[in-house]
């Protein structure tokens, strides 16, 4: 059985950009998140810690401060999280488990 630590869905490219209207952001971002969890090897199903797994959303229904990144299990959502941000949200929070509070827009209580 894999273990999965993180699901990481990011609201880059929607149809209807209610909370981003510059669309080369959220398309920035996601390229930068693809890129990150690979060079880290968080996609690896052998790490210790558990996989991190990556969604492209159209939408998370925010619709503000985007785009946005909720991160699974936390709930914890960020708001303009552009590809300079990627980098930081990756290293502080989903490796070291720190979340930045500054970028956070909404917490949601999930549930497994």
């Amino acid at each position: 059985m894999i273990q999965v630590s993180h699901h990481l869905l990011l609201c880059a490219t929607p149809s209807k950009a209610l909370c981003c209207p510059d669309p080369s952001i959220g398309a920035g971002s996601w390229e930068t998140l693809k890129r990150l969890v690979r060079e880290l090897g968080l996609e690896d199903p052998q790490r210790p810690e558990g996989l991190v797994l990556r969604s492209k959303a159209d939408c998370l229904r925010i619709c503000a401060e985007g785009p946005v990144l909720l991160i699974w299990p936390e709930g914890i959502v960020y708001g303009g999280v552009t590809p300079e941000r990627i980098g930081r949200i990756v290293h502080e929070h989903v490796i070291e488990g720190r979340p930045i509070d500054d970028w956070i827009v909404r917490r949601y209580e999930l549930q497994a």
